[in-house]
């Protein structure tokens, strides 16, 4: 079933580039067949123990009757980057803005006066 098959036939796009955690997202949305592809082309070909690990768990969890997550069956293309190579930061995902340090900073009430 799994020795013909190919990273293109794989049900995860960039199957090889997503980190751990990515690829954790990634499957969730997964049926068994699907992980079971993924758990034989990793087997085959990087046998990278924490993905082996990962899908193996994913595999017990759907054999205890854990469905299939529809919910991030788009996740793993939005979190992709940028094709030219840019930021995922928008302005809905960047960070608070920064404070300037205080030192040098004469209306800062902690600078000593002198």
């Amino acid at each position: 079933m799994t020795d013909d098959l190919t990273k293109r036939d794989l049900p995860v796009p960039d199957y090889d580039q997503l980190q751990v955690g990515a690829l954790s997202a990634s499957i969730a949305s997964l049926d068994r067949t699907g992980v079971e592809q993924l758990l034989a082309y990793e087997q085959s070909h990087a046998a990278r123990l924490p993905v082996v690990q990962l899908l193996e768990h994913r595999l017990d969890r759907l054999d205890s009757g854990q469905e299939p997550s529809e919910a991030r069956q788009g996740e793993s293309a939005s979190k992709a980057p940028p094709p030219d190579g840019g930021s995922m930061v928008s302005p809905a995902t960047q960070g608070p803005p920064v404070n300037p340090p205080s030192q040098g900073d004469p209306t800062n009430p902690a600078q000593p006066r002198g």
